[in-house]
């Protein structure tokens, strides 16, 4: 890698984009395109829009093949590469596996992998739009609202994953907050700035997975219409470090998410 990957992209997956856009409109403020983007071909695929007019991921509709396939209601990361096919060979020697193989898109070339401990993402060479070569995605930032805001790994092995995401993206592993009992949430840094943590496999995790905070304007108003919008609250509102609070919910169609705001 000549920098350090960054995450440029967020997928959700959801058997019901109509049922997911009035949530997460009412949960966050987001807009989720009526209708599929031309561009994606035979998928059902549509952005999800900002406030501010800017892109926070895509939608994609999952159809019955999907679903028989064992595709499930989730929310996925891209991290950028220089090369994605480079990127699979080193990432299968190392343990690694291979879901979907690299593909040409309008909008780059991707491929879904899984870490030696099996938590899925994508990796992704992505193709700017015109006039603007040089930006930098802005799906990601450390203090937005309608932005994620910090991508959390639960693993099996954090020592091994915190290796492995080093040797093939870039990143630091500095400081760390003790749990007690459940171990060490251990922070992540891209350069000079914390994007997220690895932290042990709880109970309750079916197996090793990323997990990504959603930016939200008010944590206790958010929070009140994840539950009147037929959303599940897994666990109340926390203080964090910084002052600001989390939360983590599932959605109506069964997609797991984090929030993080402040406290107004």
């Amino acid at each position: 890698m000549s920098k350090a990957s960054n995450f440029i992209w967020y997928e959700l997956m959801t058997s019901d984009p109509a049922g997911a856009a009035r949530f997460y409109g009412a949960v966050v403020g987001w807009t989720i395109a009526a209708t599929r983007d031309p561009a994606a071909g035979d998928v059902d695929y549509r952005m999800i829009v900002r406030g501010d007019g800017g892109n926070a991921g895509g939608a994609l509709a999952l159809n019955a093949e999907m679903l028989a396939g064992g595709a499930r209601p989730g929310w996925m990361g891209y991290l950028e590469v220089d090369d994605v096919d480079a990127t699979l060979a080193a990432i299968k020697a190392d343990g690694g596996a291979i879901h979907m193989p690299a593909t040409d898109l309008p909008v780059g070339r991707i491929a879904m992998v899984s870490d030696p401990q099996g938590a899925h993402f994508y990796v992704m060479d992505p193709i700017p739009p015109e006039g603007m070569e040089t930006q930098e995605s802005d799906v990601f930032s450390v203090t937005e609202a309608q932005h994620m805001r910090w991508n959390e790994l639960a693993t099996s092995d954090s020592d091994a994953a915190i290796a492995f995401y080093r040797k093939h993206f870039g990143w630091g592993q500095e400081g760390a907050i003790d749990m007690g009992p459940l171990g060490s949430y251990r922070f992540l840094q891209r350069g000079e700035v914390m994007i997220g943590a690895v932290m042990p496999l709880m109970e309750g995790y079916p197996m090793p997975v990323w997990n990504f905070y959603i930016g939200v304007d008010d944590i206790d108003r958010a929070h009140a219409a994840v539950t009147a919008n037929d959303g599940t609250v897994t666990s109340e509102p926390m203080e964090i470090p910084g002052g600001e609070y989390a939360m983590n919910g599932i959605d109506p169609q069964g997609a797991p998410f984090g929030l993080i705001g402040p406290r107004k």
